[in-house]
């Protein structure tokens, strides 16, 4: 991610959450009524009535960009804006790390890495280190290191298993993946696509996170998902400009 798009970040964001205020703002307004035309004019300028702080926006993005891990972005954006960060960037850096090994598939050295960062991370949260074993098995699946995986799942996972019937059944069905001469089309072949380690990754990030007093997810696509639910429940009580591309905020006309 450039350093250019985050001015578009900001001035979508302005929009998005100004929109969504008006929004709500209008459907108090309708409740009562039958379905009612809000014309551009009369919509803008009740946007223009919704009074967003700069600061606000410039946290909301910062805390965009701490979250989702753009180090080099929030930097400037610090020098730029004079917004300060959460969190040291300096640990964004080792978090990302951590990501990125696990999404090239080196598992052991993101459990290192977590170690280093802070060792409770994974000493706290048998979920997360079972995962990321489990991921470790899946890795020595995909290379086709059979004995090594199935010694591997004996030692490390069938324990867990043996205390949680949840670890019980992703070991099964990330062994089940041996029978098959063709893992990737297997009825469990989705444990080889890249999506899961993403969605490994992804945990562990929460979890750092977490372990840093800070919010596991960021707070823009939360505001999104409330601008288009507000959307959703105003669309049959009134016609009104309706953002449909969230990654412009362009306010459409009223569809009458």
């Amino acid at each position: 991610m450039t350093y250019l798009p985050l001015l578009d970040l900001s001035g979508s964001s302005r929009i998005l959450r100004s929109h969504g205020k008006a929004l709500l703002s209008l459907q108090l307004s309708v409740l009562s009524t039958s379905k009612k035309v809000i014309t551009r004019e009369e919509w803008e300028k009740k946007l223009k009535d919704v009074n967003i702080r700069k600061e606000d926006m410039n946290k909301l993005v910062m805390n965009y960009l701490v979250t989702e891990g753009y180090v080099e972005a929030a930097e400037k954006f610090r020098i730029e804006s004079g917004t300060e960060p959460e969190i040291d960037l300096a640990t964004i850096t080792d978090r990302m790390a951590v990501k990125k090994a696990v999404q090239s598939g080196n598992v052991q050295d993101a459990i290192e890495k977590v170690n280093d960062l802070n060792p409770e991370i994974l000493d706290t949260n048998p979920q997360l280190y079972f995962h990321l074993q489990q991921q470790r098995l899946i890795e020595l699946i995909r290379y086709g290191k059979v004995e090594e995986a199935l010694e591997f799942a004996q030692e490390e996972l069938a324990p867990r298993g043996e205390e949680n019937q949840n670890f019980l059944e992703e070991l099964e069905r990330t062994v089940a993946l041996l029978a098959f001469e063709d893992a990737k089309n297997c009825p469990y072949g989705e444990l080889l696509d890249v999506s899961q380690r993403l969605k490994t990754a992804s945990e562990v990030n929460a979890a750092i996170l977490t372990s840093q007093s800070h919010e596991k997810d960021p707070k823009l696509p939360s505001l999104l998902k409330m601008l288009i639910w507000a959307q959703n429940q105003l669309d049959d009580k009134a016609a009104y400009p309706r953002i449909n591309d969230l990654s412009t905020a362009t306010l459409e006309e009223p569809a009458i």
